[in-house]
């Protein structure tokens, strides 16, 4: 499955830095062009969000163009950025980060048995067949935190092998956590990192959800959570170091908001392409299907807001992935793990191709610009 790197259709909303501006510039897509629809009105993408009708205040802006899409979209690329240029940036800023993990239960449930069965297919089928007795064959109409899926839980530990993962994969709650600070994450072309301690990493393809502060979703994009496996392995109490660094949350190119031929169902069947290049020929493929998922999107950005949770600037939730490389990379039996200068890429067809170049974290542009920065420049840009 081939995307484009921006749909051919849709309402667009993201961000760009600009030549003789100091603070990110709101833009859009029209046509060929790249529009600056900066305004008092909406100076930020939490306040397009934060609109009655974010896809029709979009639409109707009226802007400067301010480059070719096609020129925007290569000047992007860290290693080839040219500052007297406009480049995009993530597509969010205000909005807090947040991310869901083991969402997916097929997924989920075949490690399980793969690992407990340690190789001997007698003892895989077996746990196969008991599960399959209890839910059924078709392991995606498990939902969690009900009755069948108690007694699974059940069963697997009466088995020994029930985990921290398993309890938020089919238990009643879902994980929800914080994967970057606002204002931190990346956008297309940028480098992703991974602290130099990881020798066990990968790449999450993921949708993320937008959600403006009374919890209604208001659009999509893509994002790649990038997950140390060796640091959470250690321990689940490690989970922000392995979740939370220098250029660790990768989102973009652009929002897609919601409108009357893209929704939440839209969303929930779109298929998920990873493609990753390595400088060494290497190269892993996947697909995923958001219909696979086991908490709805809506479930999850109900768990995530509330009365128990306000987020007044909005936030971005990444839904999780189903998709776990394990191709071998280096050897046989080593599985997969990322090299520096590897090239990934996450597309779906109604939200583009978001690409991003592997680095390590201690040698991805620092983060520097932060919310205070953004308000500063904007107050003196007489836009607040």
């Amino acid at each position: 499955m081939t995307s484009p790197i921006v749909p051919n259709e849709g309402v667009l909303l993201g961000r760009a830095r600009v030549p003789g501006f100091e603070h990110p510039r709101i833009v859009t897509v029209r046509g060929d062009d790249v529009v600056d629809i900066t305004a008092k009105a909406a100076p930020t993408s939490r306040d397009v969000a934060e609109r009655h009708d974010p896809a029709g205040y979009v639409a109707a802006a009226p802007g400067k163009p301010i480059g070719k899409l096609a020129a925007i979209l290569e000047n992007s690329w860290a290693a080839k950025t040219d500052a007297s240029a406009a480049s995009l940036l993530s597509p969010i800023d205000l909005q807090a980060v947040k991310a869901a993990g083991v969402t997916f239960v097929v997924s989920l449930l075949e490690r399980v048995i793969e690992e407990q069965a340690r190789g001997d297919k007698a003892k895989s089928d077996s746990l196969r067949k008991d599960i399959l007795g209890l839910i059924g064959t078709d392991l995606s109409q498990l939902v969690p935190g009900s009755d069948a899926a108690m007694q699974v839980k059940a069963t697997l530990i009466s088995r020994g092998v029930w985990s921290q993962y398993l309890e938020v994969g089919i238990g009643p709650d879902a994980e929800i956590f914080t994967k970057c600070q606002p204002m931190a994450s990346v956008g297309y072309g940028a480098a992703v990192g991974i602290l130099p301690i990881s020798e066990w990493n990968n790449p999450e393809p993921e949708v993320a959800m937008v959600v403006n502060s009374k919890g209604t979703i208001v659009g999509a994009t893509l994002g790649n959570d990038v997950n140390l496996r060796d640091v959470e392995g250690r321990s689940a109490l490690l989970l922000g170091k392995a979740k939370d660094n220098n250029a660790s949350a990768s989102l973009g190119p652009f929002i897609r908001l919601f409108d009357g031929k893209f929704t939440i169902e839209t969303v929930k069947q779109s298929d998920i392409a990873l493609t990753v290049t390595g400088e060494d020929g290497f190269e892993l493929t996947g697909v995923s299907n958001m219909s696979q998922i086991s908490r709805s999107p809506e479930s999850i950005v109900a768990a995530t807001i509330g009365r128990h949770h306000q987020y007044p600037d909005g936030f971005v939730l990444y839904l999780g992935t189903m998709f776990a490389p394990v191709k071998d990379r280096g050897g046989v039996g080593k599985g997969f793990t990322h090299k520096i200068g590897d090239v990934v890429s996450v597309s779906t067809a109604a939200l583009g191709t978001l690409s991003n170049t592997v680095r390590f974290s201690t040698e991805a542009a620092p983060w520097t610009y932060g919310a205070s920065h953004l308000l500063r420049d904007l107050a003196k840009a007489d836009l607040l």
